[in-house]
């Protein structure tokens, strides 16, 4: 079996599937979702001229004497003439003829005349200054953040169009494998299951259903070809090795599933997968053991989503490594690390089954094979 190098393992997962179509909602649902298109300026702003001070809007050599007042939301009486000025707020319109604006501070009034120091252009906000009409605020695949949409109402849009949620189904396969209580005899406790959903939303994707599966080829069969067609993924928890209990692969061939990646050149999570089905939909091999599954989720699942929402394969973040790694000549190490000053340093319990230096952890390093002991490692950044 061919081990896919783990850069490339990324790259082909994020390439395995096209964005989901994209969907309209009104603002305050599209909080969370990537944007399906660039986000355009629909008016210019400021729409007008406008005040960036409270003050006197005032035109011409001074003193001015005052002839109106313009509130925020109100609008000029008469143009300014030389030697006048309008009392203005902070986003109020300007009067045509204003030159500049004295804030308060820096203006004196008396009986009705205003004195100070002309400087043209001076806390006036002119109309289209920040942007103009069809300019692009925001481009498409970026998240859609509390302040993208702050920024597209200013803009003017009451709806936006965004990529949809992809869903997920997870089977978790293991006679093993008890959901509740204490682990007892030979049983123990699903670690995955309860893991993903928070992955998965991380991921901006959305949890459809996380179910239990024996040991048996045709209950996988039955529940695999069931959850293709209910989620936009299916992600598959153990099964994905080469043991006894292991179907997947015997299984998805069944199904004429095509693969794409049968193994990455990483430690833990090698026995990882992702294949095709007929109708498109993407299968998600996850190891068993729970670190192992979770450098999975984060090598395959996380591109494939990514991809899904309409984003880009991210670009991962470099830091300088420092701390006792077991090299592999052949293989990516995913390493849980807590990030200090420009530095990363190993959490430590990086046995494949152990959840517990991940869970301590700010990141993984991805340690190359011939990684030279100095030069940055990439960082898959660990959701919180």
């Amino acid at each position: 079996m061919t081990e896919l190098p783990w850069p490339e393992a990324r790259a082909r997962a994020h390439q395995a599937a096209e964005p989901l179509p994209a969907i309209e909602l009104p603002l305050r649902e599209a909080l969370g979702r990537v944007l399906a298109g660039d986000l355009v300026a629909l008016a210019d702003l400021p729409p007008f001229d406008a005040a960036a001070m409270d003050g006197y809007a005032v035109s011409g050599p001074g003193p001015w004497r005052v002839t109106q007042r313009i509130m925020a939301g109100g609008e000029p009486s008469a143009p300014l003439a030389k030697g006048q000025a309008a009392e203005v707020a902070t986003g109020s319109p300007l009067a045509p003829g204003t030159e500049c604006v004295l804030p308060y501070e820096d203006a004196e009034r008396i009986d009705g005349l205003v004195y100070g120091e002309l400087k043209p252009g001076l806390h006036v906000r002119r109309a289209g200054e920040d942007y103009r009409a069809g300019t692009v605020l925001v481009p498409a695949g970026s998240p859609v953040s509390p302040v993208v949409l702050g920024l597209a109402a200013s803009a003017g849009y009451d709806r936006m169009r965004v990529r949809p949620r992809p869903t997920v189904a997870a089977l978790v396969t293991g006679n093993e494998l008890v959901d509740s209580g204490l682990p007892t005899g030979t049983r123990v406790r699903d670690a995955i299951g309860p893991m993903l959903p928070g992955l998965v939303s991380a991921f901006g994707g959305e949890m459809a259903s996380v179910r239990q599966v024996s040991d048996n080829p045709a209950e996988l069969r039955d529940a695999l070809a069931e959850s293709a067609e209910q989620a936009h993924v299916v992600v598959i928890c153990g099964a994905s090795s080469a043991g006894p209990a292991d179907y997947l692969r015997e299984v998805l061939a069944g199904l004429g599933g095509r693969p794409l990646i049968s193994s990455v050149a990483c430690r833990p999570g090698h026995p990882q997968s992702l294949s095709l089905l007929p109708d498109g939909v993407p299968v998600v091999g996850l190891p068993g053991n729970p670190f192992a599954a979770l450098v999975a989720v984060m090598t395959l699942l996380e591109p494939l989503l990514a991809r899904l929402t309409g984003q880009p394969l991210a670009v991962l973040p470099r830091c300088r490594f420092e701390g006792y790694v077991r090299f592999d000549p052949h293989r990516t190490r995913l390493v849980p690390v807590m990030l200090g000053s420009e530095v990363a340093r190993p959490a430590g319990h990086t046995r494949p089954g152990l959840l517990w230096g991940a869970a301590l952890a700010d990141a993984l390093a991805a340690i190359p094979p011939a990684w030279d002991g100095h030069s940055p490692v990439p960082l898959l950044r660990l959701p919180r």
